[in-house]
């Protein structure tokens, strides 16, 4: 079994199952699985094991933080739509002891004007956006050097 803090979770919201079909202009042909795959790969790089889930229900996603605190050294999340309007998970994220790191493949700035409020930015240690695919192996080396 892993040490706590060799355990980071990986979380997906809403519609990112669709990942390598949906808008794929926008979000590559990637799927899901394979942007999972990048981070487990990066991970192991630095001996640490990802844990993750992707789901559309907002309250799966703030009861697996919930979950991770005391458990994982770190949280990952893209938090898709949930990005924009959900202060259930900003506040759940804000409870965690650990860095979190805000995840998007796209960057929303460069997006329609309802997506540039993130309410999940404040309560992150920082936020990688607009590298695609590169992002998730960009999120597991930026929570490494901080484990470190």
């Amino acid at each position: 079994m892993p040490s706590v803090s060799r355990i980071v979770l990986l979380l997906h919201g809403p519609n990112l199952n669709l990942l390598g079909d949906r808008e794929p202009e926008v979000y590559g042909t990637a799927t899901l699985a394979d942007h999972v795959g990048r981070a487990r790969a990066t991970a192991a790089e630095f001996g640490i094991d990802i844990e993750d889930l992707q789901s559309n229900a907002e309250h799966e996603l703030v009861e697996a933080v919930h979950a991770a605190r005391g458990r994982c050294a770190a949280i990952i999340v893209n938090p898709g739509a949930f990005t924009h309007y959900s202060w259930a998970l900003h506040d759940a994220l804000a409870a965690f002891d650990g860095p979190v790191v805000e995840l998007h493949l796209s960057n929303p700035d460069a997006r329609e004007p309802w997506r540039r409020t993130s309410v999940v930015a404040p309560v992150a240690t920082g936020s990688i956006m607009g590298f695609g695919g590169d992002g998730y192996e960009l999120a597991v080396r930026a929570v490494a050097a901080r484990l470190a």
